[in-house]
């Protein structure tokens, strides 16, 4: 059992029905969010050019796919059912993936690289708040897997190659960057619990006005960021 900030005892969070609720929709969306990250990476290794870019964005799906056993390990563990779970938000993210849908493959680089960082960034923020075993395998679930160094690569040999395709790219980006904060709102719009954990609970601290404020910042800048690294302006 952890201890509060004044030494006492705190107590369990598993403990409030609302929270385990939370989490298990927590779970559940970024569970989703792994499998259709795995189709879609699927998918877009069809528009590959060489052999080694296709066989490189399969690698990028099975890692996807890889993270799904602990998501749905974690969602049994609190009683729950891992489909039930997930299926609240299929209709949210499969929106998302039409709207976002590459007309090619550097596109399709840059949404993997750019649109999955904000995703993964927002979710460990949330993370934060978190009971540690929670947090541990939502943490271990996003973790990078090792491709950024090749979508990087791929993207900035194609810029130097069309100098005309950077401009375009970085329309791109921003563009999956107000989708993704859309699909963000829309979500959390669906569901009330996921507010519950940025706000707190049983033995909980939770983010104030401020603290969500300074969260975004922080979302904004990693994303500029990633965007610098593949050589495009925010």
């Amino acid at each position: 059992m952890t201890e509060s900030p004044d030494g006492a005892p705190a107590a369990d969070p598993m403990g409030d029905p609302l929270y385990r609720e939370a989490v298990v929709d927590l779970l559940g969306v970024i569970g989703y969010g792994e499998l259709a990250a795995f189709d879609r990476l699927a998918e877009d290794a069809r528009l590959a050019p060489t052999l080694d870019d296709k066989l490189a964005m399969a690698a990028m799906a099975a890692a996807e796919f890889s993270h799904l056993a602990a998501l749905e390990e974690r969602i049994r563990a609190l009683g729950s059912d891992p489909a039930e779970a997930m299926a609240p938000f299929r209709t949210a993210l499969d929106d998302f993936h039409v709207h976002t849908s590459p007309a090619d493959w550097y596109e399709g680089l840059v949404k993997a690289y750019v649109g999955d960082g904000l995703a993964r960034d927002f979710y460990r923020e949330i993370a934060a708040q978190l009971d540690h075993e929670t947090r541990d395998v939502i943490v271990a679930s996003l973790a990078d897997s090792g491709h950024a160094e090749f979508v990087v690569d791929r993207v900035r040999a194609g810029i130097v190659a069309d100098p005309r395709l950077g401009g375009r790219l970085a329309l791109w980006g921003r563009r999956l960057m107000g989708e993704a904060l859309t699909q963000a709102q829309r979500v959390a719009a669906d569901r009330d619990s996921l507010t519950l954990l940025l706000a707190g609970g049983v033995g909980r601290p939770g983010m104030d006005l401020l603290a969500i404020g300074q969260m975004f910042t922080r979302l904004t800048e990693r994303h500029a960021d990633r965007m610098t690294k593949l050589g495009l302006d925010a």
